[in-house]
This record gives C-alpha cells, sequence and structure tokens, in this order.
C-alpha cells in the first residue's frame, strides 16, 4: 500500500523517549494521516479528532477509555477510537500504522 502524491513532514514525531515514532502526511485533498511505529510497551494516547488506528503489522492489546478490558488487534486490522477521548495500547510486537484523522 503507498499514498501517491503527498506531502510529509520531515519532522519526526517522538513521543514516549522514542517508543513511538510517526511521520505527519497531508494527502492531495487535504486529508491529514500519521504512519509510524509503536515499539513493545504499554501507553496511554489522547485524542483531539476522532481516528481510525490501521495497523499493517504486529499485534497489540488496546483499551478504549470507558472500558474495562482490552481487545487485541494484529496487522490488517483497525480500530477507531472517539474525539476527545483516549486508550491504552500495550503493545506485543512493534505496530506499524496509519492513523487516519478525524
Amino acid at each position: 500500500m503507498k499514498f501517491e502524491n503527498v506531502t510529509v513532514t520531515k519532522r519526526a514525531n517522538v513521543y514516549f523517549d522514542g517508543k513511538c515514532v510517526s511521520h505527519n502526511i497531508e494527502l492531495a485533498d487535504g486529508t491529514s494521516k500519521s504512519v509510524g511505529v509503536i515499539l513493545p510497551a504499554t501507553l496511554t494516547f489522547n485524542t483531539g479528532a476522532p481516528e481510525i488506528m490501521e495497523l499493517l503489522e504486529g499485534s497489540c492489546n488496546v483499551t478504549l477509555a470507558g472500558e474495562s478490558e482490552a481487545t487485541a488487534y494484529k496487522g490488517g486490522e483497525s480500530f477507531s477510537v472517539p474525539g476527545n477521548s483516549s486508550f491504552v495500547i500495550e503493545v506485543i510486537e512493534p505496530v506499524h500504522y496509519v492513523c487516519h484523522f478525524g
């Protein structure tokens, strides 16, 4: 899979002491996404806009805000997170992802 006609922010977004690294991209139609990798760890992310996390590779357990049990995900699957919310991700194998905003 590849995106065509995109603008890439050269400077990486580095979170959680390097456990999550991503780059922002903007498609020709103005749509924003981020593409990155999360290394094995348990991390909490907060959202502004709604997000769809598309996993390309790897495996993790995700607990959305307000839920008591985690759901397992692996490469080829995705999960949705509401805006102004959060999720806890426990990465088992490095997760390569595309985050779709909005």
